[in-house]
């Protein structure tokens, strides 16, 4: 009996301290299921406008103290839906950033409610040199005659989304790309100005800052602004050149009509002397001078 009690004894401890373990692993697993929760992110770098595939997500656990807005909790919450921005490895996917169920993908799930695109023809120059990327922002220009048939250049439309260059979506190593089209986001209105301003004069875009939200009204800029120093400069030597002349027509005026008061003056005179030296003769029916 008394090699017994010790035996049941230590079977007793064990019991007792694995009923203690597995109790403090369900009371840790209840803990952690308080702190996290589960958030469906991205296995991989996913493109604008690409329809999400199971094998694109995955579940994790997403701490509690770091709550998202409207996450998406189950992969298929998330299959067969399209993306409206890039998304990075290991990225938790919300609402917010999948465009409205029935989208087939592409340019038109990204376009906000109530925008269009509208796609430009640029060169090197009115590209930007190739620094107007998916996401920056852009003034659109035009350069068109005026009522008066003189060239104008002006800012008709501010802060313009680019949505495309080319047929890229999204360039995610900001690096600039020289391209022959840029696609932007406008409103209707918007679309209109560009159709009509790129039929009655060509088109260059102004790339702007992304935090710059204020708005400036400009007169354009004419030929005459461009050379404003100079046309001054004609003017006043214009304005001398005249003077001078008028100072010359004057004088050169003054001097003939003075030069005749003379001429006039000695005729006179000697025709005055010439008949003071003169007789009249009268011969008959005949009368002569002397």
């Amino acid at each position: 009996m008394r090699n017994i009690r010790p035996a049941v004894m230590l079977v007793l401890a064990i019991g007792m301290g694995m009923a203690a373990v597995a109790m403090a692993a369900v009371w840790l697993n209840s803990r952690e299921s308080l702190l996290t929760t589960h958030v469906v992110v991205a296995k991989e770098d996913v493109q604008i406008g690409t329809r999400l595939q199971p094998g694109m997500l995955q579940v994790v656990d997403w701490p509690s103290a770091s709550p998202l807005k409207n996450p998406l909790t189950s992969v298929e919450q998330a299959t067969d839906r399209v993306v409206n921005m890039p998304l990075v490895k290991g990225e938790p996917i919300s609402v917010a950033k999948l465009a409205a169920k029935g989208e087939t993908g592409g340019l038109s799930a990204v376009l906000r409610e109530g925008r269009r695109a509208v796609t430009v023809k640029v060169n090197e120059i009115v590209g930007v040199a190739g620094f107007a990327l998916p996401g920056n922002y852009v003034d659109v220009m035009v350069n068109t005659p005026d009522s008066r048939n003189n060239l104008v250049s002006k800012i008709v439309i501010e802060r313009i989304q680019v949505l495309a260059v080319a047929q890229d979506v999204a360039n995610l190593e900001s690096k600039p790309k020289v391209v022959n089209a840029v696609t932007l986001e406008v409103t209707p209105a918007q679309a209109e100005k560009i159709d009509l301003a790129r039929s009655v004069g060509s088109l260059s875009l102004v790339l702007r800052s992304q935090v710059d939200m204020e708005s400036v009204s400009t007169v354009g800029a004419r030929k005459n602004d461009l050379l404003q120093g100079s046309d001054s400069l004609d003017g006043e030597a214009l304005s001398a050149g005249l003077s001078r002349m008028t100072l010359a027509i004057k004088t050169t005026a003054s001097t003939l009509a003075s030069a005749s008061g003379r001429n006039a003056g000695a005729v006179n005179s000697q025709n005055t002397s010439a008949n003071a030296s003169k007789t009249e003769v009268i011969r008959g029916l005949n009368k002569t001078a002397e």
